[in-house]
């Protein structure tokens, strides 16, 4: 049976799909803009809708979805553990918590971990723990170090300490005042990094790679500058990997890549399969600043999460995903070339393993939505950069297939001119991108 012939599962439980769109209208929260579809199973890396049309996922449940939909180790797990225990207090240990903090440890290269439930709310804990760090080290009588760094055109997450260092206005003037303290640094900026870095500052919070930003990695010399600041001034360096990080660049941290480790590393997104579970990973001279009682969680750490994200990073390793990764990263990245000669408005690719990025000189979400019609889910963010975010385990045909609707969408959407707007970063590159880009061209020709 073919996707496009695809039906749906004989075990999905029957409901009317107009209905349900109907009372979502109505009674949800109107924060997201969503298409009439209603999606009810997938496999793979492809999900269904209510009328069996197969659509080829390459945003994964942005980043989420890892090993794509219904695999089978992971639903094993689940299944068994849902039938033991789905829950229990941080009062009590459960089976799997100790064995998860160890491997994220191993993977990491930290030494502790604690479980959140989401990404913000990991970050919420890494930027406690720095007040905590900078408060128990302190010199006695002198000023408290109250200060974080972040950096332009970050993200973070929504709740109120992730969102006060997360950049773009549009996320933080709607609920202002903020947590108070923080500055945002000129992306790669090594002058206003050292400008800014004095000794008030408790934390730097980096994003290896921007992935709401627009799929920026962060310099090597940057990265390199931050670790030696952060040591002199006795601030905690944080390292945001929700996104890009547990493989998704080909390595097992994005971070990596690079000589100096940071003290604090946030997971979360693709770390228990799609089931929520988040974490901040810290050396051991920093988490020793959270003792017992001053910090907390209802649900994070449950023995259900924590068995099915053992169980995704024991597929990771089993099934070598890691090189799969690259290799597809590699196809992935040799078509966007083919298709960059073909539409001159394709100014830049950009990313890693498979956090991948097109930077459009046009409106991406009319690609977005072209691609939704032929049955491709892809994503547009800063109104005109494509994000890719494909599940590790996609395979050359699901790249083959991606390439074919990605570039029938790129031709038949509708081509409106991107203006820049509030990003300082997207513009400076704009004129290196455009050299760039004439430079390849030439060569190719």
């Amino acid at each position: 049976m073919t996707r496009k012939t695809a039906k749906a599962s004989p075990k999905t439980p029957k409901f009317n799909a107009t209905r349900a769109l109907r009372q979502a209208d109505q009674h949800l929260v109107g924060t997201y803009r969503r298409p009439e579809i209603v999606f009810v199973r997938g496999k793979g890396c492809c999900l269904y809708d209510a009328r069996g049309k197969a659509y080829l996922d390459f945003l994964g449940g942005i980043a989420v979805n890892a090993l794509g939909y219904s695999h089978p180790a992971l639903v094993r797990v689940i299944r068994r553990e849902a039938a033991r225990a789905i829950h229990l207090s941080n009062l009590f240990h459960n089976p799997f918590q100790g064995p998860l903090a160890s491997k994220l440890a191993e993977w990491s290269g930290l030494d502790r971990v604690f479980f959140t439930n989401s990404g913000t709310e990991a970050i919420e804990g890494a930027l406690k723990l720095a007040r905590a760090y900078a408060k128990k080290n302190g010199v006695a009588g002198a000023r408290p170090k109250t200060r974080f760094l972040a950096l332009e055109n970050s993200f973070h997450g929504r709740t109120f300490g992730a969102v006060s260092i997360t950049y773009p206005a549009k996320y933080r003037e709607p609920f202002e005042p903020l947590v108070p303290g923080a500055e945002f640094v000129r992306f790669d900026d090594l002058a206003d990094l050292e400008s800014k870095f004095d000794d008030m500052v408790c934390a730097i919070v980096i994003e290896t790679i921007q992935g709401e930003g627009g799929i920026y990695p962060v310099s090597e010399a940057f990265w390199q500058r931050a670790r030696q600041l952060a040591t002199q001034q006795g601030a905690v360096m944080i390292a945001d990997e929700i996104q890009c990080g547990l493989g998704r660049t080909g390595l097992k941290f994005a971070y990596q890549r690079f000589s100096a480790k940071p003290d604090v590393v946030t997971v979360a997104k693709p770390l228990a399969g799609g089931l929520p579970l988040g974490a901040f990973i810290a050396g051991e001279e920093f988490a020793a600043a959270l003792t017992p009682g001053i910090h907390g969680t209802t649900f994070g750490g449950g023995p259900l999460v924590c068995a099915a994200a053992l169980e995704f990073l024991g597929v990771i390793e089993k099934e070598k995903l890691l090189e799969n990764i690259r290799a597809r990263s590699e196809e992935l990245q040799a078509g966007f070339k083919k298709l960059r000669l073909r539409f001159d408005f394709i100014r830049e690719i950009r990313g890693e393993g498979l956090i991948l990025g097109l930077d459009l000189a046009i409106e991406g979400a009319p690609v977005a939505e072209e691609a939704l019609r032929r049955g491709l889910i892809i994503n547009c963010t800063h109104e005109h950069i494509l994000r890719f975010l494909p599940p590790f385990n996609i395979r050359s045909q699901d790249v083959r297939e991606f390439l074919k609707k990605l570039e029938v969408a790129l031709e038949k959407a509708p081509k409106k001119a991107w203006k820049p707007a509030e990003t300082g970063h997207t513009q400076q590159n704009f004129k290196f991108e455009e050299a760039a880009h004439a430079k390849a061209s030439a060569a190719a020709r």
